[in-house]
């Protein structure tokens, strides 16, 4: 592994070991996808974000998996504009949809890989599609929420 995968390892590692497992899954399926793909990292304040892009420029970044305390959410480039015709897609931004992972298989479920495949193809440099993708850390939040739900206010 590179400094930079085990630096996501980590990351993922403050999170709920269930969510931490989706979280892998989906970056995992994602990987197996787009094996050429340059895997850009942010933690941030609100939430571990991992995107999928054909190169390191942030605003080229077709998908990612966004870890939030309690759940995983794939998220769309040009969401607005993908034909979703099972109403998969929640949002009302301009520029992304997400759909909440809410089982861990639904990032293989073929509906949510046609979603990808639109994002994908709306790329402005086309994701190579051999490898060797490989793993950048982009930013990491000084300040962050945790990444654990607070048990004692959880009703």
């Amino acid at each position: 592994m590179t400094e930079a995968e085990v630096a996501l390892e980590g990351f993922l590692d403050k999170f709920d070991p269930r969510v931490a497992d989706d979280a892998r899954h989906a970056v995992a399926v994602m990987r197996r996808k787009l094996p050429g793909a340059i895997i850009l990292v942010f933690d941030n304040y609100n939430a571990l974000a991992v995107g999928f892009g054909p190169n390191e420029k942030t605003r080229q970044i077709a998908l990612s998996i966004a870890v939030y305390p309690r759940w995983v959410s794939l998220f769309l480039a040009g969401g607005p504009y993908l034909d979703d015709p099972h109403g998969l897609l929640k949002g009302e931004g301009n520029t992304v949809r997400h759909v909440v992972l809410s089982d861990r298989d639904l990032i293989e479920d073929p509906r949510i890989i046609t979603l990808i495949d639109q994002a994908v193809a709306r790329c402005e440099t086309p994701i190579a599609d051999d490898p060797p993708g490989y793993t950048v850390i982009k930013s990491i939040s000084a300040k962050q929420r945790p990444r654990r739900p607070n048990l004692d206010k959880m009703g």
